[in-house]
């Protein structure tokens, strides 16, 4: 399964509030195959004070968020390791730096720039789904639905978290209630999505409700 990217902006360069706005891009596994959905969201960072970014990093971050874009994996990964060099302090650049290194198939980078965005903000939601994704691909999914669940515990309207536990309850558990609560709180959160709907209806079915 290919994996995701997602840009976190940095807001330009003053001081920053607590709010971090993520665009990100989240395949998913349903019974027909794969989807591919886009989802664009706004979380409150809890754990953010206000930081000032050097102008120069959120620059360098900019573009390697365009590399990502472009697909320029290896470009994006050395710049974003100068990126981190220079900043600590702010999850965004290691789940963008996880994401490229997934893309070029090194799975244990990934999960430790993941890691460290997660000692960030541990309810961190973008760096929590693309950890259950990494840990879901390679059969961990007892750690793999903690990640979610810390997703969805500081942050219960992240949809794509919360469909992602729903699979990996149907699918790869075989916990058809965690799956059915999962599912039918998206298809309260997006009452029009007809394939979730189709999801409820189908669990609900193998639960005998």
């Amino acid at each position: 399964m290919n994996n995701k990217f997602i840009g976190d902006n940095v807001l330009s360069g003053l001081l920053r509030k607590n709010l971090i706005l993520f665009a990100c891009v989240v395949l998913f596994s349903c019974a027909g195959g794969d989807v591919k959905q886009q989802e664009y969201v706004a979380v409150d960072n809890k754990q953010a004070e206000h930081i000032f970014v050097d102008s120069d990093v959120e620059s360098d971050f900019k573009s390697a968020v365009s590399l990502i874009e472009q697909e320029q994996y290896a470009q994006a990964v050395a710049v974003l390791k100068a990126v981190v060099a220079r900043e600590q302090r702010l999850p965004a650049p290691y789940v963008n730096l996880a994401i490229a290194y997934s893309k070029l198939d090194d799975d244990k980078a990934a999960e430790e720039n993941l890691i460290n965005a997660l000692k960030l903000e541990i309810g961190h939601p973008v760096a929590n789904n693309e950890l259950g994704l990494l840990y879901r691909r390679a059969g961990k999914f007892n750690a793999a639905r903690t990640a979610y669940q810390n997703a969805i515990k500081d942050n219960p309207d992240y949809l794509p978290v919360k469909r992602n536990l729903g699979v990996l309850c149907d699918l790869y558990m075989h916990d058809y209630g965690c799956a059915l609560e999962q599912f039918e709180d998206y298809l309260e959160l997006k009452p029009d999505d007809k394939i979730m709907a189709i999801w409820v209806a189908d669990v609900k079915r193998r639960l005998g409700k």
